[in-house]
């Protein structure tokens, strides 16, 4: 399956249109439903296999974003051979009480993996947090880049955003669809 394939599968399974309140507390009439192409196992495999190529050569450990990239980091890591680390958005007050689980980030270089990226917000948030745990982050990678300014935010943070697939190109698969 090439990108054209992929946007195109990731435009019909994951698309909604409607009113919806993003994160950043903006309002759009389209949503890109991350639960339903990390639900469907094959395309969240292919997904994960062509993000690889994308991966950074110098990457210790792939860290995944509560909790919509969880999926994506673990099948990311599937074609990387690279461990993961599985980061909250706050830690837990019991058990660990770690931020991330999993794969050590400390003196490490980590990269950050989300699902959707839109300001860029949690993203930068959990990037501060898992630097002061000692990681070394210079990127990200995310599945779908909304072109709402998470890159330029991110970039701010001196954190490079990485994307397998941008807005533009979920429309021009989809022949122009959406807004």
């Amino acid at each position: 399956m090439n990108l054209d394939d992929l946007a195109r599968r990731v435009h019909a399974t994951a698309r909604l249109t409607g009113r919806f309140v993003l994160r950043s507390g903006r309002v759009t009439d389209e949503y890109f439903d991350k639960y339903q192409f990390e639900a469907d196992p094959v395309l969240l495999d292919a997904l994960a296999g062509e993000m690889a190529a994308l991966v950074p050569a110098d990457t210790e450990v792939l860290a995944g974003l509560e909790m919509g990239g969880i999926a994506v980091v673990t099948a990311l890591g599937r074609h990387t051979g690279l461990p993961c680390a599985f980061v909250r958005k706050a830690a837990k007050p019991y058990g660990t009480a770690r931020l991330a689980e999993g794969a050590d980030v400390a003196g490490r270089r980590v990269l950050v993996v989300e699902d959707v990226v839109t300001s860029g917000g949690q993203v930068a948030v959990s990037t501060r947090r898992l630097r002061e745990l000692g990681a070394r982050i210079d990127a990200a990678l995310c599945v779908i880049d909304r072109q709402e300014g998470g890159a330029e935010a991110l970039a701010a943070e001196e954190i490079g955003l990485r994307a397998l697939l941008r807005r533009a190109d979920l429309e021009r698969a989809a022949g122009g669809a959406g807004s």
